[in-house]
């Protein structure tokens, strides 16, 4: 339990200054009795305490008359101030804002995977799978730690709510006070107004003297700022009345945010580590499905191209096998360049036979001519 309201009182407690000395008094007509305040609420210790405590009251001594329920009133100002400030200090904005944060980082978590070319698939997809678990580590890292504030804030607001039921009990407890002080002093004005104050009425009246009318005339006015202070007591609990919901309220708060820190911790995070943790999965299955795909695509494109292949090798052999040393084509061709050249041959044999003769006659013409010619120098 906290011990910041320790310093309050859970137990009922009236105090009085000493009586003053009585003076006698005569009686006078007795005023219609004051209404008196439900006493269903105090236990009957305590009803007795009243009445013992309605004996003590003096209300000719104007210091105890002042002080009449002040340590209550009092300790219910300190209690306000107490709440007030507690009210005052506390930010369950900032964990509203923490729960904010929870969802963005969760929204930055982005699993989908991208679409990659066939080719370097292998090499893409493991880069793509290192950057997911990448960002699963910074996610999981932010949303810890904020978790970590979140769980602190929940244990300081679980102490508020235990602190509040202490600060409800106090309230009980200075409303019962309360009680008590108007009870007792409206006990106390019943009996001076029906007892000591027609009696000071009746001597006055008897006597005529000026100082029996004033000594009645002062009991009346005392009973008046008596009965003023009462009333500023019944204020004071209708507000001691008032904080007990008010307390309520502000605790049901605190319970509720606790409680949906709580749902967070133990139900949201989870979840979403459980969800983060599949998409790794169905990351890692799409990453080997696709590699099963590509391998399966390309064993069937290499079978495929290796049948092309041994389809050309198979006809290639075939035909190569059939063909016989030398083509006939080659033989033909090979028969008609040699006759051809045969021909050229003796065609070129003949044109030098003829050429030869051609030039062999022409020699011996001349060398008729040149015999001709010196027969003729020696004549």
């Amino acid at each position: 339990m906290s011990e910041e309201l320790k310093d309050f009182t859970v137990t009922p407690t009236l105090t009085f200054g000493a009586p003053a000395q009585e003076v006698p008094a005569e009686k006078k007509e007795e005023p219609k009795p004051e209404p008196q305040m439900d006493d269903s609420i105090l236990s009957p210790e305590e009803r007795k305490m009243v009445d013992d405590f309605a004996k003590q009251i003096d209300i000719r001594n104007s210091a105890g008359i002042l002080q009449y329920g002040a340590g209550t009133q009092k300790k219910m100002a300190d209690f306000s101030e107490e709440a007030l400030e507690k009210v005052r200090t506390k930010d369950l904005g900032e964990v509203g804002d923490l729960l904010e944060n929870v969802v963005t980082e969760l929204k930055n978590f982005d699993a989908e995977e991208e679409r990659k070319g066939i080719m370097g698939f292998f090499k893409k997809g493991a880069n793509k799978l290192e950057a997911l678990k990448n960002k699963y580590s910074k996610a999981e890292e932010n949303v810890n730690k904020i978790v970590q504030t979140l769980e602190r804030h929940q244990i300081q607001l679980m102490k508020d709510a235990a602190m509040l039921d202490k600060m409800y009990a106090l309230n009980l407890n200075y409303f019962k006070e309360l009680s008590m002080y108007i009870l007792a002093g409206k006990k106390k004005l019943e009996e001076i107004r029906c007892g000591e104050l027609p009696a000071l009425m009746g001597k006055a009246q008897a006597s005529g003297l000026p100082e029996d009318a004033q000594a009645a005339k002062d009991l009346d006015s005392l009973c008046d700022r008596f009965e003023k202070k009462i009333h500023d007591l019944e204020l004071t609990r209708m507000i001691a009345i008032q904080t007990a919901p008010q307390i309520r309220l502000v605790q049901g708060n605190d319970t509720l945010m606790a409680e949906k820190i709580q749902s967070t911790i133990v139900n949201t995070i989870p979840l979403w580590k459980s969800q983060m943790v599949i998409a790794l999965g169905v990351a890692h299955s799409t990453a080997a499905a696709k590699a099963q795909r590509e391998v399966t695509d390309m064993t069937n494109a290499l079978l495929q191209k290796n049948a092309e292949s041994l389809k050309m090798a198979t006809v290639e052999t075939a035909r190569e096998s059939e063909r016989g040393i030398v083509d006939l084509e080659t033989l033909k061709k090979t028969n008609e360049t040699l006759i051809s050249t045969f021909d050229e041959v003796m065609n070129i044999q003949r044109e030098g036979r003829e050429k030869r003769r051609a030039a062999e006659a022409e020699i011996y013409r001349l060398e008729g001519e040149l015999k001709e010619k010196l027969l003729q120098i020696n004549r």
